[in-house]
């Protein structure tokens, strides 16, 4: 059930007092042995509040000199490139882990102190570089963000040679020996701020980002045909980006809110009654919704810009499900530089539109577990011309059919909505609703279900074969899967299918609940009552 305030502007109540929130990141010292206090890293890195001793200096000092260890292993000896975006943790924590790694005789790039890098500028920045440094100069990045997060949040993700998000060895690695070092700081190698910043190398992020997006998008065709977008920032770190992307290519760009503030005080709540960046969320995008008229498309990123939220004047914010199915049909038929076989990535518990689209295109679809990891070397190699999630993060390849970005990017799925319209004369969701026509109107949505550590455990270990269900929601199971089709990986829970639908049932990270993702083809009735078969067949499992 939606909050009451839902949608609605913040009040001062519901504003973060940043200076607490910042001292707390210094003053506070987790305790190693509670593992609400420890370094874990889920699928975009390490994320928590200093205020719950989650997110502290300690832990991301312990962090990087992990990573320095970890770089060091792997034979990693060029550059580091790293980013932050606009929460009030990331700029403490930015500065932490440079004062280790200049430690460590690191070289780093990175921007200025006021000066903010969307995650995706950080993979291409990754990408370009390691395209021709020699074996010796290979370079990795640290994106200091928590995404959309609230603004009480941090986080600290590590992104390896390819640029996109570390595999799970990696991150296991990592986090286990930050862990380590938790307990022993004192095998943490730092210098002071003062001397650290005074050895590192600029990098112009945006500049070079910029520069390569016609690499990507026919930005031509936009502008000649005279699209009106408006782009909101949310207040994150594509906060310069928007205008320099209008200034370069000549649109008729207006950036939408160009504030930011660590308190995110011109937010409107989010469907839990929180600040949250979250642009494929109806609630926390209704600023940006209700102003659709005045543009042809308009756009929304979270804080560090790898999701995207797209409003047309017809339908109001997509669903980043219909989005994703539209983008991957427009694309897979505009792009002839890309390879004749390349596949369509998507994860599990997105739509099965998807599936239908890539079927259509004669293209092979790779699904694959949650988590954008998956799709890194598919997009390295192009045998996935495009990636994407159903939480409104996607990259897809450049025009020549070359590597764009091995991570999600906002700002290029965004623009992509204003090709589209360019190219076509239709509004992304005129061409949903021409796929709807063909294939019908699936009804989706994601619910929870209470689960604590140990059930949540079992799910996520779960094996097929304990699931003895014959039919869900009077159909019969055509699949149980607890690996997925694309690729044989472990989904960390189950996916049950039928010919006319599917639910996924994962468990929450941070929470104590698991997932419930589902979709009907029979419309919103019958989703209802797979959600309800879904949690009979969990729960007789857990």
């Amino acid at each position: 059930m939606a909050h009451p305030r839902a949608g609605t502007p913040a009040r001062p109540e519901d504003l973060i007092d940043v200076d607490a929130v910042v001292d707390a990141y210094y003053d506070r010292r987790p305790d190693p042995s509670d593992p609400d206090q420890q370094v874990v890293f889920g699928t975009s890195g390490h994320r928590g509040a200093s205020l719950d001793t989650a997110f502290n200096e300690a832990h991301i000092a312990a962090t990087t000199q992990a990573i320095v260890e970890y770089r060091a292993g792997q034979g990693i000896r060029g550059p580091l490139f790293i980013g932050k975006d606009t929460h009030a943790l990331s700029l403490p924590a930015w500065k932490t882990a440079i004062e280790v790694l200049r430690a460590h005789d690191i070289t780093v790039l990175c921007e200025r102190d006021e000066q903010y890098t969307p995650t995706p500028a950080v993979s291409r920045a990754i990408i370009n570089h390691n395209r021709t440094a020699a074996r010796t100069d290979i370079a990795d990045g640290i994106v200091v963000t928590p995404s959309h997060n609230p603004p009480r949040d941090g986080g600290f993700k590590y992104n390896p040679p390819h640029g996109g998000p570390a595999d799970t060895d990696a991150t296991k690695a990592i986090a286990s020996r930050a862990n380590e070092l938790l307990g022993d700081l004192d095998g943490i190698k730092r210098v002071p701020f003062a001397t650290a910043i005074g050895q590192v190398t600029r990098y112009d992020y945006l500049g070079s980002y910029v520069a390569d997006l016609a690499l990507a998008l026919d930005l031509a065709a936009i502008k000649d045909a005279g699209i009106r977008i408006g782009a909101d920032p949310l207040g994150g770190a594509s906060v310069e980006y928007w205008g320099r992307i209008a200034e370069t290519y000549g649109l008729d760009l207006t950036v939408v809110n160009p504030r930011v503030d660590p308190q995110w005080a011109f937010m409107t709540l989010d469907t839990d009654g929180k600040i949250r960046m979250d642009c494929s969320s109806p609630n926390a995008m209704a600023s940006l919704i209700s102003s659709k008229d005045s543009y042809d498309i308009a756009t929304g990123n979270d804080a560090d810009s790898d999701r995207h939220g797209i409003v047309t004047p017809d339908a109001g914010l997509m669903n980043p499900n219909h989005y994703l199915a539209v983008a991957i049909g427009y694309l897979y038929a505009h792009r002839d530089g890309w390879r004749s076989d390349a596949g369509v990535g998507k994860t599990l518990v997105s739509s099965s539109m998807i599936d239908k689209v890539a079927e259509e295109l004669g293209r092979t679809l790779v699904e694959v577990p949650v988590g954008f990891k998956w799709f890194v070397e598919g997009l390295q190699t192009g045998e996935i011309g495009f990636g994407g999630e159903e939480s409104a993060g996607a990259s897809f390849l450049s025009r020549d059919g070359s590597t764009w970005t091995t991570d999600k990017d906002g700002i290029l799925l965004a623009l992509l909505a204003s090709e589209i319209l360019a190219t076509t004369g239709k509004t992304p969701s005129q061409h949903y609703a021409d796929l709807v026509d063909r294939h019908g109107n699936p009804a989706y949505a994601r619910v929870d279900a209470p689960a604590d550590r140990e059930q949540k455990a079992k799910l996520g270990a779960l094996d097929a074969d304990a699931i003895t269900a014959t039919e869900l929601a009077g159909d019969p199971i055509t699949a149980v899967l607890t690996t997925a089709p694309g690729n044989g990986a472990a989904i960390g829970g189950l996916k049950v299918t039928t010919e006319v639908a599917w639910f996924a049932a994962r468990p929450s990270g941070t929470e104590d609940v698991y997932k419930i993702y589902a979709e009907s083809f029979k419309g919103p009735d019958h989703l209802a009552a797979v959600q309800d078969a879904a949690r009979e067949v969990v729960n007789a499992v857990l």
